[in-house]
């Protein structure tokens, strides 16, 4: 009697479900990304990606045991994903020390100053990548131009990225199929769409996240730059430069739908998406920064308690008012 197990009353479910499973289900997601990287900026990739992970696990495995004296978690593969997706929201010829210093600050500052996995308000991979981008705006924009394996690591051969064009660059824009296939400039895991789309195939099927908040960020970004483009073609792109290019699919994807920084409810995740949407479409076409969707989800990483306060369903038994 003494080993009693008590538990509560039935229906029990149980999903199968774990943070590891998960985790590592989202990074067999982002596997095309990361060898469509490979296959356009070679060496680079791998340097950018490795340095990326290995950073962020040590400086998790490192605070945890001897800052917060606790068992080291790095193996449920959420240090693992920070890093790879700081990695993606990199360019192939960043300095090592600054990819280390912004694992740093996405672990240190974005996940455990906060308490660690499911208790950071923002996205930390995202927190790591705006902490460089403010800090470091040259290096953070200078954009290698894909296939040149045949160049060093750090001297690849740098361009300006399509959506640069809207800040005054004069430079021609890829076409569909180039921006289809990754064949421009940009980070890491935002060239490919087909690649970022089998990713989300990936994810779907497995049920890891739902399509409410991808399908709402793309969504209003469609009507918002297409309502733009036909008021003034030569400020705002087409709505398809604006879907495929920047770091648009990879944040709807893979970092708007964090379990953690994202609301509970599908009316919030629409609300959510619609907001992401917005803000990001206003800064890349009237801010100073050609994109926006880093900024625009940590915005409404921050309003997501909100959200869930005023955004949720009916009680089971309510009353409907």
């Amino acid at each position: 009697m003494e080993n009693q197990f008590i538990i509560s009353q039935s229906p029990h479910i149980h999903s199968g479900d774990s943070i590891r499973k998960n985790m590592y289900g989202v990074l067999v997601a982002l596997l095309p990304s990361f060898l469509v990287s490979i296959w356009f900026f070679g060496l680079g990739a791998l340097i950018v990606t490795g340095v990326s992970v290995v950073s962020c696990l040590l400086c998790e495995y490192l605070i945890q045991r001897f800052l917060l004296k606790k068992e080291p978690t790095i193996r449920d593969g959420s240090a693992i994903l920070t890093g790879v997706l700081l990695a993606f929201c990199l360019p192939s010829n960043l300095p090592v020390w600054i990819i280390v210093l912004g694992a740093i600050v996405a672990i240190g500052v974005g996940k455990m100053s906060f308490g660690g996995l499911g208790n950071n308000p923002f996205n930390p991979a995202l927190v790591g990548r705006v902490f460089l981008l403010i800090s470091f705006p040259v290096r953070m924009t200078l954009w290698p131009r894909p296939m040149t394996w045949n160049t060093a690591y750090m001297d690849a051969e740098t361009a300006a990225t399509p959506l640069a064009t809207l800040k005054g660059h004069s430079i021609a824009l890829p076409d569909l199929t180039d921006m289809l296939l990754g064949n421009m400039g940009g980070s890491l895991g935002e060239a490919s769409v087909i690649a970022l789309l089998i990713g989300l195939a990936y994810l779907l099927i497995r049920k890891i996240i739902t399509w409410h908040i991808p399908v709402s960020i793309l969504l209003t970004v469609f009507v918002f730059t297409d309502i733009l483009h036909w008021v003034d073609p030569a400020t705002c792109l087409s709505p398809v430069v604006h879907l495929c290019t920047g770091g648009l699919l990879l944040g709807a994807v893979f970092m708007a739908t964090d379990y953690v920084t994202s609301p509970m409810t599908v009316p919030g995740m629409w609300v959510y998406g619609a907001g992401i949407g917005i803000i990001t479409v206003l800064i890349r076409v009237f801010g100073s920064y050609p994109e926006g969707v880093s900024f625009a989800i940590l915005i409404m990483n921050a309003f997501t308690p909100l959200i869930n306060t005023y955004v949720k369903p009916k009680r089971y038994g309510g009353i409907k008012k």
